[in-house]
């Protein structure tokens, strides 16, 4: 079983930058294609991007593309989440989730493809 543990959150003014990281622990990290969803305030949990097990091939909302950038270092066993030119809306807490085996782009973006989700991180930008 995945042990996820996400980590870098905090209070940050619109344009600002923050980058999240989401430790991984407990299995072989590169048997995981890995994720990050959001879930803000009295809304649903929606996804903001995907990576494959190797990090090649990577997917974004389009609320966030051009803005956030997720990666991953198989040799640490973490994956992060570079956000950039922060806005109010991107206020929410944010999951980082596993999934054993490929990730594709068709189905990334579903919360029941993933099998482990961490705790949470909240981000908040402010003005």
């Amino acid at each position: 079983q995945v042990r996820l543990v996400e980590t870098g959150g905090g209070l940050v003014q619109p344009g600002g930058s923050l980058r999240l990281s989401c430790a991984a622990s407990g299995q072989t990290f590169t048997n995981n294609a890995m994720g990050w969803f959001r879930q803000g305030p009295g809304k649903d949990r929606e996804f903001v991007a995907g990576s494959t097990r190797s990090g090649g091939t990577t997917y974004y909302s389009n609320s966030v593309k051009g803005r956030f950038t997720i990666s991953r270092d198989n040799a640490k066993n973490t994956m992060y989440l570079q956000m950039n030119n922060l806005k109010p809306e991107d206020t929410a807490i944010y999951y980082c989730a596993s999934k054993a085996g490929p990730l594709y782009g068709s189905r990334s973006y579903l919360i029941n493809e993933y099998d482990t989700w961490g705790q949470g991180t909240q981000v908040t930008v402010f003005s």
